[in-house]
């Protein structure tokens, strides 16, 4: 094993679950439970529950679930090693073990090894009067920025040459295979040669909380496209769960954050002063993003371009943010189309007034929705009252919708009745809509359609029954695993239809022969979701009253029995009523 049992249960036993969760989730005691809203999915009624007595959680909404060690791996963005380290470092407590392999067989640690080596020769390479001068002259003379700034950031800059980069890591021991999964350096399909992945760009390291170098995001010096090449996902960095500059805006966002496009957006505004401003890595922003970002903050303040593309992305986001219970606010500037250009031309005190003048959601809506009609003309007077009424029948707020109302009828000049009336009959479709739309996939659900955590659940309706039953009753009962290892009980991974749960099933099994069973042990072969369904199938047998040894030999009698007619190519009543007569005789003698 990796990581050892003993180790995880230490770890785990000075990590209480209630405390651990509590520092993150608003808990109330709901007999001997805790339940409270749900971190990971957008919800105004609890459905996220904690189990001291177990030292677990279950979300009976969105199905997250596991222990201590899988909410640190939901609620930090870490790999299972990762948030050991974390809880063992929040526990006081020494573990040695970091050594595991990822994609390719590269382990995260070298892969920050590797970065934080790039790093250093792309700062080097910067501040080197002969091969920097253009990245540097870039910098301090079209960006302004001040030596200090730039060195705070640590940025750099990469050579306009194909093996700059990968000569200087091969002499540190870096090999070309370890460069390609790092996103450092690419292969040439014609000669197999490694060349540099980022060539002649100003180089923005993307730093993590926890101060590791994680990614590198490059804007090139010349005409060539594309203007700016960000790292794509590595064994240390998934691109949609980090934001930069979160490692210096942690400390400062607390009431809210300014939430930029780019780089230089960000870097110019800590420069100016604002300290709590961080961006997106090159992508829009993602639902993983904004739940980070409901971590560190109570509001966030949009500063996106101006034109077209830059108020799609407002929109976007507005709703994303809004969904993770975040107060959302829309920055409008004149005179320029970013906050760094804005900075430049106006300075920073009228950019914080900027700031404090910050429109809400709605007020954006409103406004970007009455440019668009000329509201003289009577058709445009109503498509421009039924886009406002979209909008205002999604809000979950009784007052808001009443003061949005209010305020869009005196716009448009139209009566507030007229308006509240279409409101409610959107509301109603919506709710009608989403009920049978809950209706239809709770079917949908029970027979496995659409199971992206098991996708061949809807393979045998009846088997996947029996194999969730004997799961869940595997996980729970130390003796039904001895009985199996045993042979008491003839089960097997070929016994199981769907992959996942065969898979499940044999880590299970070889745990318990090595003496090392423990649930959380399974999350270092199962990522997060897949630890919440193993933890639902679990609460699922927790909620029955009876799961005695007849109930699982009777489960693995029902699964072997569909396996058997699968194996005979027929699903018809004969065959059925052949399994049937064998167990009653079975029975019988």
């Amino acid at each position: 094993m990796l990581i050892s049992r003993e180790i995880i249960e230490e770890i785990r036993s000075r990590n209480d679950i209630v405390e651990l969760i509590g520092s993150y989730v608003n808990l109330k005691r709901a007999g001997a439970n805790f339940n409270g809203l749900c971190p990971y999915h957008s919800e105004k009624s609890p459905s996220f529950t904690v189990f001291p007595a177990t030292q677990s959680f279950y979300c009976f909404g969105c199905g997250a679930g596991g222990d201590a060690i899988t909410f640190a791996m939901r609620s930090e963005n870490l790999d299972y090693p990762s948030a050991v380290e974390f809880l063992a470092k929040r526990a006081g407590i020494t573990i040695t073990s970091d050594d595991r392999e990822e994609k390719g067989g590269i382990s995260k640690r070298r892969i920050l090894d590797m970065n934080l080596a790039a790093a250093k020769y792309f700062r080097a390479c910067l501040f080197d009067e002969r091969i920097g001068r253009v990245g540097m002259d870039y910098l301090t003379k079209n960006r302004r920025l001040a030596p200090s700034v730039i060195k705070h950031f640590g940025l750099g800059f990469a050579p306009d040459g194909f093996g700059g980069l990968t000569d200087h890591m091969h002499k540190l021991g870096f090999s070309d295979e370890e460069l390609v999964v790092g996103f450092l350096c690419g292969k040439s399909q014609k000669t197999g040669r490694a060349y540099d992945y980022f060539r002649n760009r100003i180089i923005f390291p993307i730093i993590n909380t926890s101060g590791d170098v994680i990614a590198f995001g490059g804007r090139v010096m010349d005409d060539s496209k594309p203007k700016y090449l960000n790292s794509s996902d590595t064994p240390g960095f998934k691109k949609s769960k980090n934001l930069f500059a979160l490692n210096f805006a942690k400390n400062h966002c607390s009431e809210r954050m300014i939430l930029c496009e780019g780089y230089m957006d960000v870097i110019a505004l800590h420069a100016a002063g604002f300290e709590n401003a961080v961006a997106t890595l090159g992508t829009a922003l993602t639902s993983e993003q904004a739940r980070l970002m409901a971590k560190h903050t109570k509001q966030v303040i949009i500063s996106y371009d101006s034109d077209e593309a830059g108020q799609a992305a407002t929109r976007k986001a507005v709703r994303m943010l809004s969904e993770v219970g975040l107060d959302v606010k829309i920055l409008r500037m004149e005179g320029a189309k970013d906050p760094d250009e804005y900075i430049r031309k106006f300075g920073a005190d009228r950019f914080r007034s900027v700031i404090d003048a910050s429109r809400t959601g709605f007020e954006f809506k409103m406004e970007t929705t009455l440019h668009k009609y000329d509201l003289s003309v009577s058709d445009h007077k109503i498509k421009a009252s039924g886009e406002l009424c979209e909008y205002i029948s999604e809000v979950w707020s009784g007052v808001e919708r009443e003061v949005y109302i209010s305020a869009a009828a005196k716009r448009l000049g139209i009566s507030e009745e007229g308006l509240k009336n279409d409101v409610e009959m959107l509301r109603r479709k919506k709710i009608k809509t989403y009920k049978e739309k809950t209706s239809q996939q709770a079917r949908l659900g029970a027979m496995g359609v659409g199971d992206k955590i098991n996708s061949d659940a809807i393979k045998n309706i009846r088997a996947k029954s029996a194999e969730e039953a004997v799961v869940g009753l595997l996980l729970m009962f130390e003796e039904y695993r001895a009985l199996v290892v045993s042979k008491k009980v003839g089960l097997c991974k070929d016994d199981f239809f769907s992959e996942f749960h065969s898979r499940v099933f044999e880590k299970i099994i070889s745990l318990h022969e090595e003496n090392q069973y423990d649930f959380s042990m399974l999350g270092q072969f199962f990522n997060p979701d897949e630890m919440g369904r193993l933890e639902g199938l679990e609460q699922k047998r927790r909620s029955l009253t009876e799961n005695g040894r007849a109930v699982f030999e009777q489960c693995v009698s029902t699964l072997k029995a569909e396996k058997q007619i699968a194996a005979q190519g027929t699903d018809s009543i004969d065959s059925i009523r052949m399994l049937l007569e064998q167990k009653r005789n079975k029975s019988n003698n």
